[in-house]
């Protein structure tokens, strides 16, 4: 794993962690191509705007939403997976919400091209042929 692309994921997972949203342009390819599978928004989308997009309909449903990153995977020269879990409370009747989730960056030139939200982590570690106990590849 590049220790140059886990930094710029560790950055990006700073500022979110800090409940700043807004500073896709700072890590992002202008083009970045944006997919989430599940949650608030599903589907594909290209630049920066669709991140925030993004991350605006996760804060219209909850409150106090809380990313953290648990811990970062090896999956290729490009490619860093992160298990994270999103915590908040629901805006609509205000139950606990604690989610594990996976976020897999794909980084070219110190830009982060490719980004797939996973609200099932499952899925992701298929995705990347990982087993969920093993750390790294």
């Amino acid at each position: 794993m590049s220790a140059a692309n886990v930094e710029i994921v560790r950055s990006i997972y700073a500022s979110w962690e800090r409940g700043d949203f807004s500073r896709a342009a700072d890590w992002a390819h202008p083009e970045i191509e944006c997919t989430s599978f599940g949650g608030p928004v599903s589907g594909g989308y290209v630049g920066t705007a669709a991140i925030e997009q993004g991350w605006r309909a996760v804060l219209e449903i909850l409150d106090d939403a809380q990313p953290e990153a648990q811990e970062y995977r090896d999956v290729d020269e490009e490619r860093v997976l992160v298990l994270s879990r999103l915590r908040g409370r629901q805006k609509d009747g205000g139950a606990e919400v604690e989610e594990l989730r996976a976020n897999l960056f794909r980084i070219r030139d110190g830009r982060v091209v490719r980004l797939i939200f996973y609200w099932d982590r499952g899925r992701a570690f298929a995705d990347v042929g990982l087993l969920p106990d093993t750390p790294g590849s």
